[in-house]
């Protein structure tokens, strides 16, 4: 009786590995030239980022989990010099004022499928290849947009439609991507798709503002704290 147990749990044992071995072999596999994803998740405190530095080392560490590691990624977010509020946490790095454009290197890059979105920092900005079915986050995997439920097409990127930072008294960076609960930031929309045809609506870098910098509130007009990474 034991041994006629025995048989059918380990079938079953065998068909749970075969499954997961299965599962493994679906997952999207990137590029081995990918040097732009969108981040498949955000740290988890809206626009807090824990500065540029911090949301460097959040592309840095999505690459690494998908082996891609082995290149220098950078956020794709601008920041403003001050005035900022008082007790405005050091990562905000006040009085700096850095493009997004300038951060990212030459080009060109591909995707994790290997489409190539922008053969150079000016192509970039004058006709991307970002559009939902390019918009691929660091494991290959769509991002949901308009028309998916949730949409997520928001990105956060601080910037202008030509990647280059605000005057700071309009601190559209949320403190310099260092606070969750002050100011606001400018967001890109993905997927080029908004609620009307105008060129900001179009526009993957500056599209509309948050309303704030609260996960919510992100959330609420189609975001969840996801910016682009480039390799440099």
């Amino acid at each position: 009786m034991h041994r006629s147990v025995r048989l059918p749990m380990a079938a079953s044992m065998a068909l749970i590995a075969l499954c997961g071995i299965a599962q493994a072999q679906q997952q999207p596999t990137p590029s081995p030239n990918m040097s732009f994803f969108v981040t498949s998740k955000g740290p988890g405190k809206g626009a807090d980022l824990g500065g540029l530095a911090g949301a460097d080392a959040h592309c840095q560490m999505l690459a690494q989990a998908a082996g891609a590691g082995g290149k220098t990624w950078h956020a794709y977010l601008s920041t403003t010099a001050g005035p900022l509020p008082p007790n405005t946490p050091a990562a905000a790095e006040p009085g700096k004022t850095i493009n997004a454009r300038d951060r990212i290197g030459k080009g060109p890059w591909q995707n994790a499928k290997g489409a190539v979105v922008a053969k150079d920092v000016d192509d970039l900005h004058a006709n991307p290849n970002i559009n939902k079915e390019t918009l691929l986050d660091e494991k290959g995997e769509r991002i949901k947009v308009r028309g998916d439920t949730p949409n997520m097409h928001d990105m956060l990127t601080g910037s202008d439609m030509q990647g280059r930072a605000f005057p700071g008294n309009m601190n559209l960076t949320c403190n310099n991507w260092s606070s969750s609960d002050k100011g606001s930031a400018m967001l890109g929309h993905g997927d080029r798709e908004g609620i009307a045809d105008t060129v900001y609506q179009h526009s993957p870098f500056a599209a509309h503002m948050s309303r704030s910098c609260s996960p919510p509130d992100l959330v609420a007009t189609g975001g969840n704290g996801l910016f682009y990474c480039f390799a440099q």
